[in-house]
């Protein structure tokens, strides 16, 4: 009886796996591991479905039991399969690449004197990535035609494309950049061919994608990505869906659609922090950029440090919020040192230590050195960023280049220079429909035409970036060119001399002379509507959670209530009739304060298999005097060590992983700059006043004018 039982989940896991229902898949075959002895096709399915579900840390055990289950049978063969596996995986979720070398070496051991078979094409595979991963490019391109060629002769069409994808990548690195896109285009043949397994077709997406993204090839990235995005809706496995989301976040940001863009990151960040190990830091660094782009100063860094704390380096986008941050010294520090010691991390969707890598530091370093002052140190920069755009041949690192070579033109005074750079940079920047960027580089242009004397273009200028800011959501830079368009229309009257800088004088815009009129003000809840007032003129708003969340900021001035005190104060409040619920309270309310254990006992067990694995290869570099090795596997060995006592608080209690805070940090932020959008539209002076006022992040305020104090009647 008990046999026909396993038998028929047996039979059930297998019809669920065959119609992609993962979920479903993996529940089942997980009761016929509990009630019977799983052969090694069964293992392999369990670990299939596993990682379809997001469980990499099952995944990876159900591959290892298969190794040792065929070791057992005297099957080498099976057992190098399973091995291969392993390191498949270790190598795209973990960055670890010395467990990868570790089992790519059992594979070997199990295959000697073997004839060729199709799992020599996945051990080519999984050694390519291992090697090119290292910024061994030689040994990687040797791996990688290797791969392809047994790929094609053994029949493994997934592992021929991977060969080819891992040969385009590495000829891209090298600057052969049309003999890599050839090659990418081969492999994009073979993704939507239905010759692959789901599997390995997610993989040559992400593949795809990250060599475009990587190159600057935004089009193509983005085509690739939305093929990639409805390919996941049916057939999303393990890290794919939240890597496909952050590519997604990263093509919504470059085109302005910011609010989009986070929800996408977070999405990812919730998708990915159960499998990514030490790419965790790469979703939460866009996160950062998202957030700084929008001016959310407080949300950006909180991401960036989370990004830190994982391991990662979030560069350019850290510096740039230092910069923002009015922390010019520390900006430059910061950008410095991302320059002279790249992160030395393993990374599939980061191209390794080239000059693509430095391109995007190199354009933030131009624009930090000439806020600091430095035009030499930003020249040397932007020659630098010109040269990698000639030599990739990329219309968005060439907008890069133009934009970085005005600047410092502007900084040396050659007001011809920076005109005709700055005009460059808008219309390639337009044509790649990067309208920040864009409007990035029209405000370089209205300070060129500012120093130039030419009133009247730079306001039109000043005037078209702001409209471009206020469109996409960004809040920070549309103040700034706001100010600046105020400031040059406040002293154009006075004096037509070039030479006089009116944002250095610091004088007030039209906006700021209305607010410090202003004594009172009305934010008053009547019902199903708001009556708004402000300057003397008072609007109606229909109800929104966020004006619940302002009313208490403008009854307080100055003082800073944690998210999270906001939404237990709407909890305990009678929810208005027609208000949606706000998501954080659902948080608050299940009565769960966390989302579990930070590491599981499973993966606390995987892990120090891996540490074992580790030790290994650090002794073994040794052995062989290649220290470079030892010291890669050495910091391998650190973070996880790091990971393991991060998950284990004092006394050997479990440490578990707080979500609340985060969730109401992003709920009320939201909520709150969606009803001052609203008020904006409604009440535009309101909306300036509440712009330059109102902080939001974990903590929130309403910082007014201390000299120019608002009674609000509520």
């Amino acid at each position: 009886m008990e046999a026909a039982s396993a038998q028929s989940l047996l039979d059930a896991g297998r019809a669920a796996a065959g119609r992609c229902d993962w979920d479903a898949a993996y529940r089942i075959l997980r009761q016929a591991d509990h009630v019977t002895r799983l052969g090694f096709d069964d293992l392999a399915l369990l670990a299939e479905v596993a990682y379809a579900t997001g469980d990499l840390d099952a995944t990876i055990d159900a591959w290892e039991r298969a190794h040792a289950e065929r070791l057992a049978a005297d099957d080498p063969a099976s057992a190098a399969v399973a091995a291969t596996r392993i390191a498949m995986h270790l190598m795209m979720d973990t960055g670890l690449m010395a467990p990868v070398r570790a089992w790519t070496k059992r594979a070997e051991r199990l295959l000697e004197g073997r004839d060729v078979a199709p799992v020599h094409a996945w051990l080519a595979v999984a050694r390519t990535y291992e090697r090119l991963l290292s910024g061994d490019f030689s040994a990687a391109e040797h791996r990688a035609r290797q791969a392809a060629t047994i790929g094609a002769e053994q029949g493994v069409p997934g592992a021929h494309a991977m060969g080819r994808v891992a040969e385009a990548r590495g000829a891209i690195l090298a600057g052969d950049v049309q003999r890599g896109l050839d090659l990418l285009d081969d492999a994009a043949v073979v993704a939507v061919s239905g010759e692959v397994d789901p599997l390995t077709v997610g993989l040559l997406y992400c593949e795809l994608v990250c060599a475009w993204q990587g190159l600057a090839q935004y089009d193509r990235a983005e085509e690739w990505t939305e093929a990639m995005e409805r390919w996941c809706h049916g057939h999303s496995m393990g890290s794919v869906r939240g890597r496909c989301r952050v590519h997604r976040a990263e093509i919504l940001r470059l085109r302005g659609d910011s609010e989009r863009a986070e929800d996408e990151a977070l999405a990812a960040c919730r998708d990915l922090r159960p499998t990514l190990r030490r790419e965790f830091g790469w979703p939460l660094s866009e996160l950062g950029r998202i957030r700084l782009q929008r001016g959310d100063l407080d949300g950006a860094q909180a991401a960036f440090l989370e990004a830190y704390e994982a391991g990662w380096e979030p560069q350019p986008g850290y510096a740039l919020l230092l910069l923002a941050q009015g922390a010019v010294g520390a900006a430059v520090a910061s950008i410095e040192d991302a320059l002279a010691h790249p992160l030395d991390i393993p990374s599939k969707e980061l191209p390794p230590s080239t000059e693509l890598r430095r391109a995007p530091l190199l354009g933030a370093l131009v624009e930090i050195s000439v806020a600091a002052g430095d035009p030499d140190r930003a020249r040397h920069a932007a020659d630098e960023l010109a040269r990698i755009a000639v030599r990739f041949d990329s219309e968005a690192l060439e907008a890069c280049a133009a934009t970085a070579c005005a600047q410092v033109a502007l900084a040396d005074g050659d007001l011809t220079g920076a005109r005709a750079g700055f005009d460059r940079a808008v219309r390639l920047w337009s044509q790649l429909s990067a309208p920040y960027e864009a409007g990035q580089a029209r405000m370089g242009l209205a300070e060129t035409h500012r120093h130039n004397g030419d009133h009247h273009h730079a306001s039109l200028e000043f005037g078209a970036a702001r409209s471009i800011f206020e469109r996409i959501d960004a809040r920070g830079a549309a103040r700034v060119a706001q100010r600046a368009g105020e400031a040059l229309t406040a002293a154009a009257p006075r004096s037509g001399v070039a030479s006089q800088d009116p944002l250095a004088q610091g004088l007030p815009g039209v906006a700021g002379q209305m607010s410090a009129a202003a004594d009172r003000g009305v934010f008053r809840c009547d019902g199903d509507f708001w009556s708004l007032g402000y300057g003397g003129d008072t609007r109606h708003l229909r109800d929104l959670r966020g004006l619940h969340y302002l009313a208490r900021l403008l009854a307080e001035p100055g003082r800073e209530f944690h998210a999270a005190d906001l939404v237990a104060s709407e909890v305990d409040a009678e929810r208005p009739r027609g208000l949606p619920e706000d998501p954080a309270l659902a948080v608050t309310n299940a009565g769960g304060s966390d989302a579990g254990e930070v590491i599981d006992a499973r993966a606390k067990a995987a892990y120090r298999r891996r540490l074992e694995e580790i030790e290994h290869d650090i002794q073994e570099a040794e052995d062989l005097g290649d220290q470079q090795r030892a010291a890669r596997a050495t910091v391998d060995r650190d973070f996880l060590v790091r990971e393991l006592a991060n998950a284990v608080g004092l006394g050997g209690r479990e440490r578990r992983v707080g979500s609340t805070a985060e969730r109401a940090r992003a709920s009320v932020t939201r909520a709150v700059r969606h009803a001052m959008k609203r008020i904006g539209e409604h009440h535009p002076a309101l909306g300036e006043h509440l712009d330059r006022t109102i902080r939001t992040g974990t903590y929130c305020s309403y910082q007014p004018d201390p000299h120019a104090p608002i009674t609000w009647e509520s």
